[in-house]
């Protein structure tokens, strides 16, 4: 036999089967249990959600010898010639090739005819928003005063263009876009009836660049099979879709959380260097920057708790106020692509933009803050700068000194690698921060990174050389990917920050004046606007 399509293969054959759109076949299945059948259904909804499908469905319904019944047996001869396409009482027209007058008026002469072989004569009417204006004339007299052996669906993905003559005369059923979910579970279904090995990340990624549509998510994962060679792998499907992966995705915040432009810049020249997509680049951003905000003020709405563990650092890290015009940056930055020079132009415009308008408030306290310790000793170095001594050499002094101590400190414990780590330049300090120190040795030195992090290894060779300026230019460095055994620098200062966030709610709402406000005037506390000194 030839090779039948996914989308045609899969393509649902009863209500219980259709994914996605429960309140259409609810209503339609109440109806046709009590009868009360309507002469004409209008479904309206964007490309490949079920309109035709539904279409198909509700003929067999209504013409199964079993009866008039919401479960079609799907066996008998009308059943079977209605999936084939070959029932002589179910006539589907496209109205974008019969649009005009003279093609609607045969039609409407041939319903006055009784049905030949089913209960009901069908007639599917397929985006029927292109039908001229006196074609829908036509119609009008049909539609209000329709022969009881006729019923009429029509399908549009633009109900605006249908006059409102016509809509008022129609039971009218909206069929909303997939949900990711719904497609990423139907793939599964599918791959594992076909026996076709897969990724789940590749999945997420169909099922975004399907757009909510059942048809395009198919087809999409007959190109994934076929590019894939008989599987669908993650890195495969990002290939064919040219789509931008996490790593990148959050590299970049990582950069911006570091306020290192050249991580950002770098990440840049990956992207066009493995020729991926930057308006979808932006539009990942973008809806980056709108997760991390949910962390902040309605972690809730997040339910997958593993994103939830690694968007809290980034809530942690960044203003509220700065979210806010990050997303706004990465959006017009997107649409202001077209009008770059050229896509990495604008690509890189947009980045320095994010750069140039991060505050130093949201990010300086564990930036700046944080290395002040460590620095701290050399205390005489600036003193000697107003004696017109030149600034390189008494810069130089300075940095030699706090060489030492962490030399020492760390090799006495992993407690003192939290220290170091916040002392590291750029992508560095990020890595170090999400890394627990497994072994410190003369040579080698083994850390342990976060599963959660681990885009942040294309920073390995920044972080070597960083402990070579340290300890030496024979340390080597070993970085493995796991579950830390102990807290890494960036889960403490995480857990540190939410103790205090938690202290801050519990002194405001043990205050007894605020305790007499709100019993005064039956008011409640707004956490979000909460913050420890």
């Amino acid at each position: 036999m030839s090779y039948q399509v996914l989308a045609r293969k899969w393509r649902p054959k009863s209500f219980a089967t259709l994914v996605g759109q429960e309140h259409v076949v609810r209503a339609l299945s109440h109806a046709l249990e009590q009868q009360r059948l309507h002469h004409a259904y209008l479904f309206t909804g964007t490309r490949g959600v079920g309109k035709t499908t539904l279409a198909r469905i509700m003929a067999k319904a209504l013409n199964c010898e079993t009866g008039v019944t919401p479960t079609p047996c799907g066996v008998c001869s009308s059943c079977q010639e209605i999936d084939g396409g070959r029932f002589v009482d179910y006539i589907e027209l496209d109205a974008a090739s019969n649009r005009g007058v003279d093609d609607m008026t045969q039609l409407l002469d041939r319903a006055t005819y009784a049905p030949t072989r089913g209960r009901y004569k069908v007639y599917v009417i397929d985006e029927v928003h292109q039908l001229s204006g006196h074609a829908f004339n036509a119609m009008l007299k049909t539609l209000e005063e329709p022969p009881e052996h006729v019923k009429f669906i029509l399908a549009t993905t633009d109900p605006q263009k249908i006059p409102v003559t016509v809509l008022s005369r129609c039971l009218q059923f909206n069929l909303k876009q997939m949900p990711q979910t719904h497609i990423v579970e139907h793939l599964s279904r599918v791959l594992e009836a076909e026996g076709v090995p897969f990724e789940p990340a590749a999945l997420r990624h169909l099922a975004k660049g399907a757009a909510g549509s059942m048809r395009d998510a198919l087809s999409l994962l007959d190109q994934a099979i076929a590019h894939g060679a008989g599987k669908v792998e993650d890195e495969a499907v990002r290939a064919m879709l040219g789509t931008v992966g996490d790593e990148h995705l959050f590299a970049l915040i990582d950069g911006l959380l570091a306020q290192d432009v050249n991580a950002m810049l770098e990440v840049a020249k990956l992207m066009d260097a493995r020729s991926l997509s930057f308006d979808g680049g932006l539009q990942e951003l973008a809806t980056l920057f709108h997760r991390i905000a949910l962390m902040q003020f309605a972690p809730e709405a997040l339910l997958d708790e593993n994103e939830k563990a690694r968007l809290a650092a980034y809530a942690a890290g960044f203003d509220a106020e700065f979210l806010q015009l990050a997303y706004q940056i990465a959006i017009h930055g997107r649409d202001e692509l077209s009008l770059a020079p050229d896509e990495y132009a604008g690509f890189v415009m947009t980045l320095l933009r994010l750069h140039a308008f991060r505050p130093e408030r949201a990010g300086a306290a564990t930036v700046t803050a944080a290395p002040a310790p460590v620095r701290a000793a050399p205390a005489p170095s600036p003193v000697a700068r107003p004696a017109a001594v030149p600034p390189a050499p008494t810069f130089s002094t300075p940095a030699a000194a706090p060489v030492a101590a962490p030399i020492a400190s760390v090799a006495s414990g992993s407690e003192d690698w939290h220290t170091l780590a916040t002392s590291f330049p750029g992508m560095s300090r990020q890595l170090a921060q999400n890394c627990e120190l497994v072994e410190r040795g003369d040579v080698l030195v083994r850390l342990r990174l976060d599963p959660a992090h681990k885009h942040l290894q294309m920073h390995q060779e920044k972080l070597q050389a960083a402990l070579r300026d340290l300890w030496g230019a024979q340390i080597r460095l070993e970085l493995a990917i796991g579950e830390p055994a102990s807290e890494t620098p960036a889960a403490r200062r995480q857990n540190t920050q939410r103790e205090q966030q938690e202290n801050a709610i519990a002194a405001i709402e043990q205050d007894p004046f605020v305790r007499d406000v709100v019993d005064l005037f039956d008011a409640s506390i707004d956490q979000s606007t909460i913050k420890p000194l």
